[in-house]
């Protein structure tokens, strides 16, 4: 097992030797892994705990809107997309409700499995960091 400062090391370099589709996809991960951790607060009435998870999901899907390239044509429908997760989030913290995490959860789902493919499909046509699927992560990470 790892240290962590070894671990922190580790994460360190795969962030920053990471390409903006890879950048994303962990992103997602991340947003999918603190939502379920949210349901299952909220479903344990852990309220501190599903408020603190919440608003780390609510951080990740700010930092996509804020990052966005509002100049590609992918940019209004994603930031649509993204306020609504965000409603969804508040949504469900104020009421503490799972429904609308779980909800959101399906889109982010969804989504990253989308960007998998994206970056897939750029790998397998041979393209390099200017690629398909690095284009349309940074039109969602800058």
């Amino acid at each position: 097992m790892m240290q962590p400062m070894q671990r922190n090391k580790y994460l360190e370099t795969t962030i920053q030797t990471a390409t903006p589709a890879q950048l994303l996809i962990m992103l997602m991960d991340g947003a999918i892994r603190f939502s379920k951790q949210a349901v299952e607060a909220i479903n344990e009435q852990r309220n501190q705990e599903a408020n603190e998870f919440l608003l780390k999901t609510q951080n990740i899907i700010s930092e996509f809107i804020i990052t966005l390239d509002r100049t590609s044509p992918l940019a209004d429908n994603l930031l649509s997309l993204y306020e609504y997760y965000q409603h969804l989030l508040i949504q469900a913290n104020i009421k503490k409700d799972a429904a609308p995490v779980e909800e959101v959860i399906g889109y982010l789902v969804e989504m990253k499995e989308t960007w998998i493919q994206a970056a897939r499909t750029a790998n397998a046509t041979g393209a390099n960091t200017n690629g398909t699927a690095n284009r349309a992560a940074q039109t969602v990470v800058g």
